[in-house]
C-alpha cells in the first residue's frame, strides 16, 4: 500500500469502529453519518497526496474539496495532522523507518513559512470548526504575518493539533504508536482490528482533554469526559476488547446526547493509524 491507501484505510477504520460520542457506522450523531466521511476522504486525498506541492496548499486544497461533497467540517482536523506528514512521506521515501521519517517531518515543519499559515488560515475559516473563538494574536480571521509552525506553537497550549506542529509530533511518536505497539506481537504489527482502534482512540481521549470539547464546552467540561474515559482506557490497555461491553455503546450514545463529540482525539487517532500504516505497524484485519 502507498501513503494515499494508508490514508483512506484510516479514515475507513475511522467510522468502521465505534469510537464513542464520534460518528460511526453503527451510531451516525452530530447531524452527520459514516458515509459523509468515506466522501470527505476520498475528495480530501487528491490535494492532500499532490506530489511537490507545499504544505499548506495540501491543506487548502483538501479542505476546498472536501467543503464541495461534504457542505461541512467532516475532517479539517485530520487534514491538518496528516498533510506534514504525506509531505514528510514523499521527502523520506518508501521504506522509510520510523527515525527517517520523524526526521524528515521536522525538517517539513522547520521549512513551513508565512504562505503556507495563510493558506491553511484561509482553510480553517472555510471550514469554520465549532467553537473556534477568538485569539489575541495571529486569529484566523486577519491574514497571518507568521509561518504556520509559528501559528500553531501560539496556540499549543490549548490545541492539541497545533501541539503536534509546535512540539514535533510527540503526541503520534509518542502516545500513538506506543498504543498501537502494545496491542502488536513482539516485534509485530497491531492487528487493525476494532479493539486496537478504540485503545488508540482511549489512549488519547482517557489522558487529554479533548481540544474540540474544550473550544465548544470549556475544560471542566472536557475534563470529565476523560475522566469517563480513564477507566474504559484501563481495561484496553489490560487487552480486554472493551467495545464488546454494552456500557461501552450506552457511553457513546450518552455523549451524542449531550452534544459532546471528541473530535480532536478522532483526528488524532486517524493521523496515528496513518503513521503506522506507512511505517508498516498496523497490519490490516484480511492479512493472513
Amino acid at each position: 500500500m502507498n501513503p494515499r491507501e494508508h490514508f483512506l484505510a484510516a479514515c475507513a477504520l475511522d467510522v468502521a469502529v465505534r469510537k464513542p460520542g464520534n460518528v460511526s457506522a453503527a451510531s451516525p450523531g452530530h447531524g452527520m453519518d459514516a458515509a459523509l466521511f468515506l466522501d470527505s476522504a476520498a475528495a480530501a486525498q487528491q490535494g492532500l497526496f499532490e506530489p511537490g506541492a507545499r504544505v499548506g496548499a495540501r491543506i487548502e486544497v483538501a479542505v476546498k474539496a472536501t467543503l464541495a461533497v461534504a457542505g461541512c467540517n467532516t475532517n479539517l482536523g485530520i487534514v491538518l495532522l496528516c498533510a506534514p506528514l504525506a509531505a514528510a512521506w514523499e521527502r523520506a521515501g518508501a521504506g522509510a523507518g520510523t527515525a527517517a521519517l520523524h526526521a524528515a517531518l521536522q525538517q517539513v515543519l522547520d521549512q513551513l513559512d508565512v504562505d503556507d499559515a495563510r493558506a491553511a488560515y484561509r482553510a480553517i475559516a472555510a471550514a469554520r470548526p465549532g467553537g473556534l473563538g477568538r485569539a489575541d494574536a495571529q486569529d484566523v480571521a486577519a491574514a497571518p504575518s507568521v509561518t504556520l509552525r509559528e501559528a500553531m506553537a501560539l496556540a499549543a497550549d490549548r490545541d492539541r493539533i497545533a501541539r503536534q506542529y509546535a512540539r514535533g509530533y510527540d503526541d503520534l511518536f509518542g502516545t500513538g504508536l506506543a498504543a498501537l505497539a502494545a496491542r502488536g506481537r513482539p516485534g509485530g504489527p497491531a492487528l487493525a482490528d476494532a479493539a486496537t482502534v478504540q485503545a488508540l482512540y482511549l489512549a488519547f481521549l482517557g489522558r487529554f482533554p479533548d481540544a474540540h470539547i474544550v473550544r465548544k464546552y470549556g475544560l471542566a467540561t472536557a475534563q470529565a469526559v476523560t475522566d469517563e474515559a480513564a477507566p474504559w482506557l484501563a481495561r484496553a490497555e489490560r487487552g480486554e476488547p472493551v467495545g464488546d461491553d454494552p456500557a461501552f455503546a450506552a457511553w457513546d450514545e450518552s455523549l451524542k446526547a449531550r452534544g459532546l463529540n471528541p473530535g480532536t482525539s478522532a483526528d488524532l487517532t486517524v493521523a496515528s493509524l496513518f503513521l503506522a500504516g506507512t511505517l508498516g505497524r498496523l497490519r490490516p484485519v484480511t492479512s493472513p
